[in-house]
Parts: structure tokens; sequence; C-alpha cells
């Protein structure tokens, strides 16, 4: 049935009709309204906005004002803690002194280890007495077995290495900054100037620009409630002080302020105690044979070209040397190394010059002072006994 509406109805009833027609008619435009997709490769018109009229330029000021403040007050508050600018260790900075090797400095001397080297042999130290500056290619936390195959694989270098064996780094494969290697390779020419322009505009002076101080880095170290079935853990903080070309020794707040220093020894206790995420004994001798391995070869390929390679067991102390004892005994580690690799090499215990009450303030590291007595007592023993000229050969790789 239709509804039918009368003239009776009034002028209601009219303007009723009309409405509808009308909506009728807009929604039928609506639905044949052309869209994107129908118009293809037409433009389309830009909405706009009109935009306030603001004091844009006092905005901007005013925005720049509170920047610096936050940040002089951010720099503040690690002056106030100890902090110094330094220059960053980053792989940006090794690849710089990895270059020298390719651009006339072959017959260097390389160094070639983990923390322990990296911050106990002081450049200044062996230049005086040995009449040329080291390259620093240690590199904290890392084992230097990908920085040993990379000098192997190049027939540019002809010197000589001191090769450092820290052994949870060495044989457990630590690889921290094992990307070192591959970022050295790759690295573009951008990537070359924002080191460059970093190392002479940002890092000289500003003392917060250390990724120990970053936001994040402190956010996560803020006493957050344990999260269920996760253990919690001490990150290493900051041990160290880093010049431009890698010349590297102990941070003098770990030395003197006894709460931080405290604190790097609960950092080192964490690994000393077993863990249930521990690897097997099994994988754990795995591991350390290939490691084994990997340096024997290297260390064959580097011989093999005249280059002489010398292998240091740096000093450790304390809880710390108890822990490399027991992890990787001398007799598997040490020992098997040499055999295996042919390469001489110096144990500190071995030495009494080497193995004297040092001052270790974290059981792992030389104190500054400390770091500069060990790399003359080291040089003499290296020159001494291994790399003196009149020597064969035969007996000095």
């Amino acid at each position: 049935m239709t509804a039918r509406i009368s003239s009776a109805d009034g002028p209601a009833a009219n303007d009723t009709l009309a409405t509808g027609a009308a909506a009728t008619e807009q929604h039928q435009a609506i639905d044949q309204r052309e869209t994107a997709s129908d118009r293809p490769g037409v433009a389309q018109p830009v909405p706009k906005r009109p935009v306030p009229d603001q004091p844009w330029g006092r905005i901007f000021a005013g925005m720049l004002l509170l920047l610096a403040g936050m940040l002089g007050a951010w720099e503040w508050h690690w002056r106030d803690f100890g902090v110094a600018p330094s220059i960053r260790n980053t792989d940006a900075l090794w690849a710089i002194q990895r270059r020298r090797i390719d651009s006339g400095e072959g017959d260097a001397t390389v160094i070639v280890a983990s923390s322990r080297l990296f911050f106990d042999l002081q450049l200044d130290v062996w230049e005086k007495l040995d009449g040329k500056r080291p390259i620093q290619l240690a590199f904290e936390g890392t084992t230097p077995l990908p920085f040993l195959e990379d000098l192997a694989a190049d027939p540019k270098f002809t010197g000589r290495i001191l090769l450092g064996i820290a052994p949870e780094v060495f044989f457990g494969a630590y690889g921290r900054h094992g990307k070192a290697v591959k970022y050295m390779h790759d690295e573009s020419p951008s990537q070359r100037v924002g080191q460059w322009l970093s190392m002479r505009l940002v890092e000289p002076y500003f003392a917060f620009y250390d990724p120990d101080y970053a936001l994040p880095a402190v956010l996560k170290r803020l006493p957050w409630p344990d999260r269920p079935g996760v253990p919690a853990r001490l990150d290493v903080r900051r041990l160290s002080v880093t010049e431009a070309d890698r010349n590297t020794h102990m941070w003098d707040k770990v030395e003197n302020d006894a709460d931080y220093r405290a604190l790097m020894r609960r950092v080192w206790e964490q690994n000393f105690k077993p863990s249930p995420n521990d690897p097997k004994p099994e994988d754990k001798a795995k591991k350390r044979d290939e490691q084994i391995d990997r340096a024997a070869k290297a260390i064959t390929t580097l011989r093999a070209r005249g280059v002489k390679v010398l292998l240091v067991r740096e000093p450790s102390f304390g809880p710390y040397l108890e822990f490399d004892e027991r992890l990787y005994p001398r007799a598997t580690s040490w020992d098997a190394l040499l055999a295996k690799s042919g390469a001489p090499g110096i144990h500190f215990q071995d030495y009494p010059e080497l193995s004297r009450d040092w001052n270790s303030p974290e059981w792992s590291h030389l104190s500054f002072a400390d770091a500069k007595e060990f790399t003359a007592a080291l040089h003499e023993v290296v020159v001494r006994d291994f790399w003196r000229p009149e020597t064969a050969p035969s007996d000095t790789h």
C-alpha cells in the first residue's frame, strides 16, 4: 500500500516533501562523486588549514633557550659526578687506527687484545722506550680474534703483534665489538665525515657525550621493580678514558671513589657466581678449542709472512684471577694455545717483574700510574727475551 498525502495536510506536508527530495538528490550526488581512484593521474585538491598568527620567532628562541638549559643542566650533573670530556671509543675510532696499516705503517707494532692490554699498555711509555708508537687495535669486552684474522688476511701488514689473552673474553669468544672490522671495510664517506666532526666539535667539549650517560642508559639503571623470572643484572659502567689515537687508561674515579669502585667489583662478581645460563662444560670446551684453532691458523699465516706474534697473558687479581683460573685452567687454555700455534708467550705469573702487587682497583685492570710502570716492565721482558735484533728469525716468531 502506498501512503498518500492530500492537499488537506497543508504547507507543512509540502515542505516535508521538498526536504525529502533534496536529501535524496544530495545522497545521489554523494554516491556519484568521483574519488581519487576514479580519476587516475589527476591531482586532488590540497586541503588548506589556516595557521593562526603567532610570534613564531620568539617561540623558536624560547625553544632554543629551553634546550640549552636542559643540556646545560645535564652537562653540569655529570661534571659534578667527576666526568670530563674525552674521545668516544667507537668502531669508527678503531677504523681510523686500523687504516694506518694500509696507509704506509704496515711494519708497526700492533696491540691486538681486549680491555686489559687496552687499558694497561700505555702508548706514550712504549714509544719512549721503543722509539715508535704502537697502533692500538684492542677493544674492551671483545675477543681479539676477528682483528687478528683481519691482519692475517692483509698482505700490507708485516710488523709485530702483541696478542693479549684475557681467558674469559678470548676463549669464551666474547664479541661486543666484533663488527669493528666489517665497519672499517664498509665505512661510508658520510660516516667518516661524521666521525671527524664529532671528534673536533663535540667530544672534546661535552662530558655527557658518552654512552654511559645517555638518557636511556640512565633510565635503565634506575631501581625499577624486578620482573618475575628475569634476573636483575648490573651493566658494566664506564672504566676508562680514551685519547684520539686510542691510547687508553683507567678512569681515576674507579681508583679514587670507593663507592664507584665497589660498584664495579659487584658488576664483575655477577659473573663469578654459577648461573643457570652458564654454558655446559662440553659446550664451553668446544668453544675454547674452536678459538684456539682459529688463533693458530691466523698466527701460522702471519708468521709465514714474517710477522712476529707474541702472546701476552695480562695480570688479573684476587677474585677475578680465581675466576679466570677456574673457568679456563692454564693447562687447557694458555698452554694449549701456545702448543697449537707455535708462538711464544709471556704469562705474567712467570715473570716477577710482571706479577708484582700492582694496584688493580677492580681486580681486572691497573690504575693509570701502575699501567705506566707495567708497560715499562713488559717492554723490558719483550726486548730482552723475544724481540732482540740479534735473534734468529725462528726464535723471534
